[in-house]
C-alpha cells in the first residue's frame, strides 16, 4: 500500500468524506473540534486551514498533546523531521498539517482496500 498513488483518490467524494471523518475522530480524542461543511470540492482547504491553526496552537502551548496526537495519527518522528527538512519554505504547522491529512487519507485507503479484499472472497 505504501506505493499507491493517492493523488488518484483525492478527488473522490466518498474518500474525501471518509478522510474527514477520520480526521474528526482522531482530533476529537484530544478534545479538538474539527468541522466540515460537506463541500467535498473545498474539503482540503477547509481541513488545512482548521488543522494548521490547531497544530500551531499546540506547537505554542501544548507540545505533549501535539506529540500524542501525531502518535495517534501514526506519523513517525523520522517522517516529521525529514518533511520539515525537505520543505523549509513552509512553517512547521503547515508541514505537520500536510502530513496529518496525507496519513489520514492513507488510513482510509488501506481500510477500504482490505474491506474490499475481504468482501471479494
Amino acid at each position: 500500500m505504501e506505493n499507491i498513488d493517492i493523488e488518484l483518490y483525492k478527488t473522490r467524494p466518498e474518500i474525501i468524506r471518509q478522510t474527514v471523518l477520520q480526521v474528526v475522530k482522531d482530533f476529537s480524542m484530544f478534545g479538538i473540534d474539527v468541522s466540515f461543511t460537506g463541500n467535498t470540492e473545498m474539503a482540503y482547504n477547509e481541513l488545512f486551514f482548521q488543522l494548521s491553526n490547531h497544530i500551531q496552537r499546540l506547537l505554542e502551548n501544548d507540545f505533549g498533546k501535539l506529540s500524542a496526537l501525531l502518535y495517534q495519527v501514526d506519523i513517525s518522528e523520522r517522517k516529521i523531521f525529514d518533511s520539515i527538512a525537505d520543505h523549509p519554505e513552509y512553517t512547521h504547522a503547515e508541514v505537520l498539517t500536510e502530513l496529518v491529512i496525507h496519513r489520514e487519507l492513507k488510513k482510509v485507503l488501506i481500510r477500504n482496500y482490505f474491506k474490499n479484499q475481504k468482501s471479494g472472497q
